[in-house]
């Protein structure tokens, strides 16, 4: 095999390879053994099959099969020995290829030639992890948030007692039957029986919850309500409908006292342990709440220490992801550009610079965990896929088989836990600093790092 470097721009690279006719033969000389020790013809013994018979009937389809294997370990060979990494899969295409062509490379006529162009990984100098300057929200559990958390558990507990006569109000459940019209037709989804309603919840579109106040067991009403003009079916979104409504029952809430029979009631042996637990549940909840603010510092910081040139394919595959996506909710909303306050052409711009931010943070950690031989363990990868399957009761088996099936499931699975682990090895070498904060300023600092 020669390989000769034809053009070379940036990180793009063009390679010329021929593979001789001697390696060719020799290759469909043992792809024909490896044919006559399993081919069964009728008048012959299996493995007595003369080789000029078997090429006869086999030699044009065999030498197709030599010729695509031959492509794809001579094209993976010459990139590894030139110690090159490749940003995607190469593209591979024969030099002058036609029928003349090929009878005269399976007649030993003719060397198989082909170029190869590809773009490489660029070297990428990490930035001293150590002195990434991070700082770290930490937040203690006080007696308001716990004593919110147990108000907020006793109000799921709610029991509700019909109460005859009783018009609705705040707070109340309502039983009711309703039909749903636009411009006096029923629509689909507008139409309910037995449905429940508690009053204050905000479960209903805009005007709805309204109507219901006041109404008895028995009563009967006409109740106007205007689908919001972001209503995610674009059809609805932004009109009026006509709800008639039936009200079947009015239930009056009742709430439990926080004490030792509530908390045992949900479990716990006594109102200070389930204190105890609660406490450590907010606790893994800020703990968490900080590690997403901290990630998204530690994913800026990267960012700006590394510099160096992206591979414009990398780039171009993660921005038709996005544009895709955002163009997928753009009709989903029955949204144009203008309602989000800009042009195309300045969407395209700010879309393409996320783009190049994704490549470059993919790049920069998968770069930090090779270095630091950081890797998923199966057991890892295993517990994911498990953890995966109880989000889908009754339906395990089908998710098991997807993940097994599916060509690269198993490595989207993988990558959030890959991820985790640099994050995990950053916040170790770059040692943030603690800074303590209320509960509202770590809320609205995680706020700012999930919407940006």
């Amino acid at each position: 095999m020669q390989v000769t470097e034809t053009a070379r721009e940036g990180l793009k690279r063009t390679l010329q390879v021929v593979v001789g006719q001697a390696e060719l033969s020799e290759r469909f000389a043992s792809r024909l053994d490896e044919l006559k020790d399993r081919v069964q013809i009728k008048g012959f013994r299996r493995g007595k099959v003369p080789v000029a018979h078997l090429k006869k009937l086999y030699g044009k389809s065999l030498m197709q099969e030599v010729m695509e294997q031959t492509l794809n370990d001579t094209s993976v060979k010459a990139i590894k020995d030139r110690n090159e990494r490749p940003a995607q899969q190469p593209k591979v295409e024969l030099v002058d290829f036609n029928e003349e062509t090929f009878e005269k490379i399976a007649n030993g006529q003719s060397d198989l030639s082909y170029n190869m162009s590809f773009e490489v990984l660029p070297p990428i100098p990490l930035a001293d992890l150590s002195s990434l300057k991070l700082e770290k929200l930490v937040t203690d559990v006080d007696d308001a948030a716990l004593d919110k958390a147990l108000a907020n558990l006793a109000e799921r507990n709610t029991a509700y007692d019909v109460e005859e006569g009783r018009a609705a109000s705040e707070g109340d459940l309502v039983a009711m039957d309703f039909v749903g019209k636009i411009d006096g037709e029923a629509f689909e989804g507008g139409t309910a029986e037995g449905q429940s309603l508690v009053i204050g919840k905000k479960q209903f579109i805009p005007g709805f919850e309204e109507g219901v106040v006041g109404m008895k067991a028995g009563d009967e009403k006409v109740v106007s309500a205007t689908f919001p003009d972001d209503y995610p079916v674009a059809a609805l979104a932004g009109k009026t409908a006509e709800f008639d409504v039936k009200v079947k029952g009015v239930s009056k809430p009742r709430t439990p006292a926080v004490d030792e029979e509530f908390a045992k009631g949900v479990g716990a042996e006594s109102l200070e342990q389930l204190r105890g637990f609660i406490s450590e549940q907010i606790k893994r909840e800020y703990e968490q709440a900080s590690r997403t603010k901290l990630k998204r510092e530690i994913l800026d910081a990267l960012d700006a220490a590394h510099t160096f040139e992206l591979p414009p394919s990398l780039v171009d595959f993660e921005f038709d992801n996005i544009w895709t996506q955002l163009e997928n909710n753009l009709k989903a909303t029955n949204k144009t550009f203008a309602d989000e306050g800009k042009t195309e052409e300045e969407a395209r711009a700010e879309y393409r610079k996320l783009a190049e931010r994704r490549v470059r943070l993919g790049l920069v950690i998968g770069e930090i965990g090779e270095k630091n031989n950081l890797q998923v363990s199966q057991d890892e990868l295993r517990r994911a896929l498990v953890e995966q399957a109880r989000r889908y009761p009754g339906r395990e088996k089908q998710v098991y088989e997807y993940y097994e099936k599916t060509p690269g499931a198993l490595a989207e699975l993988r990558a959030p836990i890959f991820e985790d682990k640099v994050i995990d090895f950053v916040i170790d070498a770059a040692k943030p600093t603690e800074k303590k904060v209320t509960r509202d300023e770590l809320q609205k600092a995680v706020e700012e790092a999930t919407e940006e």
